[in-house]
Formats: structure tokens, C-alpha cells, sequence
């Protein structure tokens, strides 16, 4: 089969990701083999290709934003029929025995694997999975529409629901990439207004076209306070500049799996008065089994820009450069 193949652990102007032919997958007794159709390019796998987190196997197929069909099924597979439309996201495996498995947080799992970082992914034309963390896919989306509601939106979700945003609440999204251009579509569903930082023009325009209710950058004074914030821009200098413009007993959330360095900070002037911060980390199959229907019953509308299976290098780079409205998506089928 064809795949894209990161050999070595360098930036995507330098080409790390090479077209080779390689073996379908093994199934496994439980597993699927996924015929795949589209694959998100998520700013994870920008950090995997760049060594920014750590671990990752060479030679690796990335990608954890699956969308495609059953082409087969192990013997002890029975969750999906065979031609069924399903999703493949970065949770892989977890233990099911830990302390966070038994209390609903497996997304903690010590023992946790994910894909296109553990184990090969989705820039292939085959990729293979656990049936039980593989997703029945609504039928109101498009195959390059729902590629990235398979991470960008699952941990977007996520991010919210920790951001403890309510009816009524004035939330701040810093960033507008893959996963804010959902967000924020969530937000306004569940009755918040919601204000975007972020300096690019360009993702201004998107945040407006989208509904946002004030559009500024990280350094502006927007027109109230915020009582939530979600982070998705991998600076931890923006953690400060939420806490500056948050009410009393305010959340800010960071939604992204690698941030830069958190600056020191004035305990007095951004965090007493009982604000919070904290980080999403991954994310449940339960977090990916809600958003779907969220997204579905609202429902998203998902920007993209598609590209062949062999411009992956492309398609990285012009997330780097910050080029994409929305999100890069790998058309392999």
C-alpha cells in the first residue's frame, strides 16, 4: 500500500516524510483494517515530525484523524459491518485496569497508545485498530469535513467541557486553527458568547465568518471580562494574557499536548481570587462519542483544504506557517 513514512525527525520544509510501498496491516482478532478515504493533519503530528514530543517510533506512519471504511474484519470483530463508514482518533489502546480506566479518565491511562505516534496511522491507504476505539461516523458530514472532528474537534470538545463554559458565559478561544474553528461553533450551540484572539488576519476573518462576537488580539482589552478561556495556540505565554482579561473564578484551559514554557507569573494580579488553570490531556472514547452527535445535531461546519496523500510535507508545513483557514486534510481514497 501506499504510505507517507517519517524516517527521520525534522521540520516539513526539510521533507521528513518520504512516499514508500509498504505492507497492509495485520489484523488482530478485535482489530479492523480501515480503508481509508481521508486523514486529518493535525498539529500533533507537526509536533511528532519535529521530535517536539518525545517517543515517537522510527519508521512511523502518522496520522489519528481516520475517516474510511471496513475493509475486513478480525474473528472476534462484530461492532461494524464490513463497507461501513467509521473514525479512527489519537486514543489507540489503554489498559481498562488502571485508576483512571476504572473511573472514567482513561485518558490518564499510564499505559495509553495513540495513533500515528505508538503505532502506524493513518497517512496510508490501510490502517488497522482496536474495533472498541474506532467510531461510527454520522452521516451529515462529508469524508474530508469530518477527518478533523476526529481529534481537532474531540480534544476541542473536551477542552470546553473542562473550561466549565455555561449559558450566558463570555468565553475566549486564543488561537483559531483546526480545533478553535469548531470550538467555537460548540460554544455559540450551547449559549456563550464568544470572543477570538488571534493576530492573523486571515483567522480573523474566518472567527467572523463563523459568528464570533468580538474578534481581537491576545493584547487587546476586549469588551468584557471572560469567565472561561481555552488555549489552543501552543504558547504558554498566552496563559497570561487569558488570566489578565478573566473574572473572578474564571477557568482557562490549555487544549494542546505541547506548550512552550509558562512565564513567572504576579499570584495576586492573574491568579487569586480563585481562578484556575489546567491542561486537556488526550482525550476518552466517551469525549469522542459526544462530540460526534454534538456536531452532528448542530451542526458543524468544518473549513478545509484538501491535498494528495504524497503532499503531506506540504500540507505540515502550511499548518506550521499558519496558511490554512480551518484544517489540512490528506485525501488518500
Amino acid at each position: 500500500m501506499r504510505a507517507m513514512v517519517l524516517t527521520g525527525f525534522r521540520p516539513p520544509g526539510e521533507r521528513p516524510l518520504e512516499p514508500r510501498d509498504v505492507p497492509v496491516p495485520e489484523v488482530g482478532p478485535e482489530d479492523i483494517l480501515i480503508k481509508v478515504r481521508c486523514c486529518g493533519v493535525c498539529h500533533t503530528d507537526l509536533h511528532i515530525v519535529e521530535n517536539e514530543i518525545p517517543g515517537a517510533r522510527l519508521p512511523l506512519i502518522p496520522g489519528h484523524e481516520v475517516i474510511g471504511t471496513v475493509e475486513r474484519a478480525g474473528e472476534k470483530a462484530c461492532r461494524f459491518r464490513v463497507g461501513q463508514r467509521v473514525g479512527a482518533a489519537w486514543l489507540r489502546s489503554t489498559c481498562g485496569e488502571c485508576r483512571f480506566c476504572r473511573s472514567g479518565r482513561e485518558n490518564l491511562c499510564e499505559t495509553a497508545r495513540f495513533n500515528g505516534y505508538h503505532a502506524d496511522g493513518g497517512y496510508a491507504e490501510f490502517m488497522s485498530v482496536d474495533e472498541k476505539f474506532a467510531y461510527a461516523v454520522p452521516d451529515g458530514f462529508q469524508d474530508d469535513g469530518a477527518a478533523p472532528l476526529m481529534c481537532a474537534g474531540i480534544v476541542g470538545y473536551r477542552a470546553l467541557v473542562l473550561s466549565e463554559v455555561r449559558r450566558g458565559g463570555i468565553i475566549g478561544l486564543y488561537g483559531f486553527g483546526g480545533s478553535a474553528h469548531i470550538a467555537v461553533q460548540i460554544a455559540k450551540h450551547w449559549g456563550a458568547r464568544t470572543f477570538v484572539f488571534t493576530r492573523s488576519a486571515k483567522h480573523q476573518s474566518h472567527a467572523r465568518e463563523l459568528g464570533a462576537d468580538w474578534i481581537g488580539t491576545a493584547k487587546d482589552e476586549p469588551p468584557a471580562k471572560l469567565t472561561n478561556a481555552v488555549i489552543f495556540a501552543p504558547a504558554g505565554s498566552l496563559y497570561l494574557d487569558a488570566l489578565r482579561v478573566m473574572d473572578r473564578g474564571g477557568v482557562v484551559v490549555s487544549a494542546g499536548i505541547h506548550m512552550s514554557p509558562i512565564p513567572e507569573m504576579d499570584y495576586d494580579r492573574y491568579l487569586y481570587h480563585e481562578r484556575k488553570m489546567l491542561s486537556v490531556a488526550n482525550a476518552t472514547r466517551r469525549d469522542g462519542e459526544e462530540l460526534l452527535e454534538v456536531a452532528a445535531g448542530i451542526p458543524v461546519r468544518t473549513t478545509v483544504r484538501t491535498y494528495a496523500l504524497e503532499a503531506a510535507n506540504e500540507a505540515l508545513a502550511d499548518l506550521e506557517a499558519g496558511r490554512l483557514d480551518g484544517a489540512a486534510v490528506l485525501r488518500i481514497g
